[in-house]
Parts: structure tokens; C-alpha cells; sequence
């Protein structure tokens, strides 16, 4: 038995030694500036954080141990953030809602007819993935401008077509732009997982095509979507390039709203009330993506 134990000993020090150096790497680099914006939101304006505190405006400081929630307040107060919050809800759940449903629909298609048109249809979904967002950014605004494509285009059939550069449509847009690579690939291997014999004894059963889809091959690849759908939405929610370029100045998505109080309005503190906000709804959603890990880890027999 002591032999034993002081294998599983050893092979237990020799786990935690390979973990360790990511684990020390992540704290130090991650965990640290986390808490240390975390007490700069309190007001606790020594040590590290002193310097800032100096150069910021409106900067609130915690009376000795006791925090200071006059940033919380501030932020919470004000219609702009309030606003921009409401826009950035609205911005990740529409297009997180498009990017799924175009990537089913694209895996749904080479799930059960594939062929030519398949293939195209999978390798367009990719093609984004290859163009740097910045590019992508201003060839959506061009593309949507008062002198873009569709204008002149509608112009010269006698329509009018809207102006949707600087609106918060480019913005959806762009994201569903660059979102869709990464969930089409997600979500098209999760379908293909999903065994053919099911889906020909539901055939066989009498099921239709929807009844299939619905009954049948959704549930079994329901963790693959989940997962696409929080990796999708998280991405959407933190993203800063497709609103900068192609959004208007207010309202705005909170990752612009960020950059703005912290560099031109040297609001840094506010900044950070914004990016734990930010932070807590990640967080709601990422919780949504470890339920669905622990789910599949289950099924598997791994827990």
C-alpha cells in the first residue's frame, strides 16, 4: 500500500509541477491586474494604482478601509452607459441569433443533402476567417456608405436605398462578418457527429424532415451549438475594431465606450466600472459554456 500511495504521490506532484507554471503565468498576468482594477474601482487609489489615480479625472477614493461606490454610481447614473449598455445587449443578442442560424442552416445542408452547393456554401462561411477585421470594417462601410454599392446600385433602378454606415446595422453586420467562421465550424462538426442510423430509423418511423431536425439531430448536437453560441456571443459582447470603425459616435458598444472614458475623456476609473460590467455579463455566459462542457463530460462517462 506505501508504494503504491507514494506513486500516486509523486504522479500527483509531477501534475501539479506541469500545471503550475500556467496556472503562476495566468495569476500573474491576468488575476493580479484584475484585483488591482477591481480595489481602483472601490477606491483605493495607493500603491500601484496611485498613478493613475493622480492623472484620471473624477476619481473617487475609499475613506481608509471603507470602499467608495461613487464610480459604481456615476456609471450607473448616466445615460450614456446606460444607453451603450442597452445597445450592446441588443448588438450580442442579434447577432449571435444570426450567426447561429446561419451556421445550422449551412450544417443542416451538408448534413443532409451536401453535394457541390455544400461545399460552397461551408467554404464562403470560412472565407472571412482569412480577412483581417480591420479591412473587413471599412469594406462593410464602404459598402453600405451614401455613395456604396447598394445606393448607386438601387439608384440607378430608381430606389433609394438607406444609409446603414455609422448605424448600428453595420455593426451587426460586421459581427455576424467575422463571427460566422468560427461557429459554422463548430456547429457543422457537431452535426456531423451526429450518427446517420438515428436519423434513418426516424426515417423509417415516419418522421419528417423538421420532425428529424427537431427531435433528432438538434439535441444530439446541442453541445456544439451551446458552446459555438457562448464562444459567438462573448466575442460579439468584448469586441471593439467592427463597432469602432463602423459604428456611430452614441450610441455605442461598451468596448468604444471603454476607450473613450479612459483615453478621451481620462475617465479611468469609470472605464473600469464599464469593463466589470462587461466582465459579469461574460461571466453569465461562460457559465452557460462550462454547464454545457460538464453536460458533455457527463454523457461521455468522464464524470
Amino acid at each position: 500500500m506505501r508504494p503504491a500511495r507514494g506513486v500516486a504521490g509523486a504522479r500527483a506532484a509531477a501534475g501539479l509541477g506541469m500545471a503550475l507554471p500556467p496556472i503562476l503565468l495566468i495569476a500573474l498576468f491576468i488575476g493580479f491586474p484584475i484585483v488591482l482594477a477591481f480595489a481602483f474601482s472601490l477606491g483605493f487609489t495607493g500603491g500601484l494604482n496611485h498613478t493613475i489615480a493622480v492623472i484620471g479625472q473624477n476619481v473617487h477614493e475609499a475613506d481608509g478601509a471603507v470602499p467608495d461606490l461613487g464610480a459604481y454610481t456615476d456609471t450607473f447614473t448616466s445615460q450614456r452607459f446606460l444607453g451603450d449598455l442597452a445597445v450592446t445587449v441588443a448588438v450580442t443578442l442579434t447577432s449571435t441569433t444570426i450567426v447561429v442560424l446561419l451556421a445550422a442552416a449551412i450544417g443542416l445542408y451538408l448534413k443532409f443533402r451536401g453535394g457541390l452547393v455544400g461545399k460552397v456554401l461551408s467554404g464562403l462561411a470560412v472565407v472571412p476567417l482569412f480577412i483581417p477585421v480591420v479591412i473587413a470594417s471599412w469594406a462593410i462601410l464602404g459598402f453600405y456608405s451614401a455613395n456604396g454599392f447598394l445606393r448607386s446600385v438601387a439608384a440607378q433602378l430608381g430606389l433609394e436605398f438607406p444609409v446603414w454606415s455609422f448605424t448600428m446595422v453595420t455593426v451587426v453586420i460586421g459581427s455576424v462578418w467575422t463571427s460566422l467562421p468560427f461557429a459554422t465550424l463548430l456547429v457543422t462538426s457537431g452535426l456531423q457527429a451526429v450518427p446517420q442510423a438515428m436519423i434513418d430509423a426516424a426515417r423509417d418511423a415516419g418522421a419528417s424532415f423538421w420532425r428529424v431536425v427537431a427531435s433528432v439531430v438538434l439535441p444530439m448536437a446541442g453541445v456544439p451549438i451551446i458552446i459555438a453560441t457562448t464562444f459567438t456571443a462573448i466575442g460579439i459582447l468584448g469586441s471593439f475594431t467592427v463597432p469602432y470603425f463602423t459604428g456611430p459616435n452614441s450610441p455605442n458598444m461598451l468596448g468604444v465606450d471603454m476607450s473613450n472614458y479612459f483615453s478621451a475623456f481620462n475617465q479611468p476609473q469609470q472605464a473600469v466600472v464599464m469593463a466589470f460590467v462587461v466582465f459579469a455579463i461574460a461571466s453569465g455566459i461562460a457559465a452557460v459554456y462550462v454547464w454545457a462542457n460538464f453536460r458533455s463530460a457527463k454523457e461521455s462517462g468522464a464524470v
